[in-house]
């Protein structure tokens, strides 16, 4: 490509909309520009990228006997209210009537009409396992899009079904998908770690995302420095020892006036906060339920929504509460609660012994309270969010903390959508069973994004070799050199190389600016100074390393290299 005819209009200035580092370089490199809030054209340089990334991504779909189609993105309401989700997904899908005044949504996913269109001609078990893909666009309505590709209302995305005969079928096809992710993520050059995660509105009960580490993730991930364990923030879990309390003791009411807050009773009494439980109190819209968590741990409200089958929660003011139930602000505790209210209890809070609680009196609290012994009706399981530098749950390793970029997840569905939409087969007694469902999704867009929040310096982009947009960039230094950059563009061609050659007339530092902010992994310059010695200059844009390679040995020396970057990451 000539870069004269190129359309990558660059940018000199950084854009005030662009928050993070991804989002101000492709507005800066020329790939994308905005067209609404979480909406954006792909221009040229983008779109090249995002059709490497796409091809990657079909090779190993197929590799693991996925079978590519294309889904409608506009989907009537019906089969959304069969499976239970048109509600489920509120304000955040794209909602539309037609003149018929008939309900369609634009599908921020697709297992509802995939469902569907299987269950339609599906009728044997000789017809599975199925594997179905697609890279599509999809919608959601975020409420606060942000970050360019990162959090927006369109982006693309490739979303494979995998339909079983049994769990036994669900977790080959699972372990198959768990395989073409790590390829995938590998290939295009990224470093990134798959870790447990909550299954949110897609449902099922196990589920993996794949993040590329990154500083601007979002997602926060506990991993383990010895083994093999890593999750989400969300769904982590620890080890964490809990001091033995001793021989019980009669519980005492002791007077804390003014003392509020874990830290000032903390202090007051002379105990850790680690000696003492916090009550908080969540609204369900069928009343209010009491949580427990030691006085240091925080309630990790991903859990506790999932412990409460999914019911809609919001911490409730304790001036509400005051206004309910009469309690007193700062001094509540689980110690003679309405029986009305239900509670929800971390499982560390059964361990504890001797702990504070606060009595439902202004002014006072429990001392030498036994959870066993003076909590009532409590709900145990894990609700706190764990920490980094805690106990890993499987090795005598400690949690590390770091932040990622989800590009991908993989899901097991079970028959949560095969009950609800009645997809079934005869298996070979001729006795009708549920298919077994998997679904598995790359953010392709959100890819590109991420492999820049990961491969960038002052300068610019430094893309990896096999989703770059051009492999190599030659720049002619004046006029005088365009004869032998575009023999070497024509070479380099005819050898399968993706070049650009900046062959427009401008200064060379307004090219070398350039170069660098696209950021091609090879950098040719053909200038005066290596010509009289018939060489040109190569720069490498992901390390700096400066070469000189003689004229007629670049194109051996270019496809070399090439092939060593694409080898590494196979």
């Amino acid at each position: 490509m000539r870069q004269s005819k190129l359309f990558a209009p660059t940018l000199r200035e950084t854009p005030a909309e662009a928050e993070i580092i991804s989002h101000q370089l492709m507005l800066r490199a020329g790939m994308i520009r905005k067209s609404a809030a979480g909406m954006y054209t792909f221009l040229p340089l983008a779109q090249r990228v995002i059709g490497k990334i796409a091809k990657i991504v079909r090779e190993e779909m197929d590799r693991e006997e996925g079978q590519e189609l294309a889904l409608p993105i506009v989907q009537p309401a019906e089969i959304w209210k069969e499976s239970g989700r048109w509600e489920v997904y509120g304000d955040e899908m794209f909602r539309l009537v037609d003149r018929h005044k008939r309900e369609f949504c634009l599908g921020p996913t697709h297992e509802e009409i995939i469902t569907t269109v299987v269950k339609n001609d599906i009728r044997s078990y000789r017809d599975l396992p199925l594997r179905l893909y697609q890279i599509q666009n999809k919608y959601r309505d975020e409420i606060r899009p942000r970050f360019g590709l990162m959090r927006g209302r369109e982006f693309i995305m490739k979303d494979l079904y995998s339909f079983d005969l049994d769990e036994a079928g669900l977790e080959e096809s699972y372990q198959a998908m768990y395989r073409a992710y790590t390829k995938v993520f590998t290939r295009c050059g990224l470093k990134f770690r798959p870790v447990e995660a909550d299954s949110g509105a897609i449902g099922g009960n196990v589920s993996q995302e794949f993040m590329v580490l990154a500083e601007a993730g979002e997602a926060l991930i506990l991993y383990c420095d010895a083994c093999n364990y890593a999750a989400n923030i969300e769904k982590a879990v620890s080890k964490v020892p809990v001091a033995s309390g001793g021989t019980m003791v009669p519980l005492e009411l002791i007077e804390t006036p003014g003392q509020k807050t874990i830290d000032e009773v903390s202090a007051f009494l002379k105990v850790a906060p680690e000696q003492t439980v916090k009550t908080l109190f969540y609204g369900t819209g069928d009343g209010y339920i009491a949580v427990l968590v030691r006085g240091c741990d925080q309630v990790n409200e991903i859990k506790l929504y999932n412990s409460l089958g999914g019911k809609n929660l919001y911490l409730a003011s304790p001036e509400e509460l005051h206004e309910v139930y009469g309690l007193p602000v700062g001094y509540v505790g689980p110690v003679g609660l309405d029986e009305k209210i239900t509670i929800y209890a971390d499982n560390l809070v059964k361990e504890m012994h001797q702990v504070v609680v606060g009595a439902n009196r202004e002014g006072y609290h429990y001392r030498n309270v036994e959870p066993e012994r003076d909590f009532v009706n409590v709900n145990y399981t894990d609700l706190r969010t764990a920490n980094p530098g805690e106990a890993c749950p499987r090795c005598h390793g400690h949690l590390q903390q770091v932040r990622g970029i989800e590009a991908g997840q993989i899901f097991k569905l079970g028959t949560k959508y095969s009950k609800a939409l009645g997809a079934t087969y005869l298996d070979e007694k001729g006795q009708s069973q549920l298919m077994v469902m998997g679904c598995y999704g790359i953010g392709v867009s959100r890819t590109m994004a991420a492999a820049i929040e990961q491969n960038y310096d002052a300068n610019g982009i430094k893309w990896p070799m096999a989703i770059a947009p051009f492999q190599v960039h030659i720049v002619a230094v004046s006029a005088d050199q365009l004869q032998v950059a575009a023999d070497l563009y024509k070479q380099l061609n005819e050898a399968g190389i993706e070049v650009l050659v900046d062959d427009r007339n401008e200064r060379p530092g307004v090219k070398f600016k350039d170069a660098d902010l696209i950021g091609i992994p090879i950098r040719i310059t053909v200038g005066p100074k290596g010509l009289a010695q018939g060489e040109v200059e190569v720069k490498y844009r992901q390390t700096g390393a400066e070469e000189r390679w003689p004229l007629t040995e670049v194109t051996t020396r270019a496809a070399s290299f090439i092939r060593q970057c694409l080898s590494e990451n196979r």
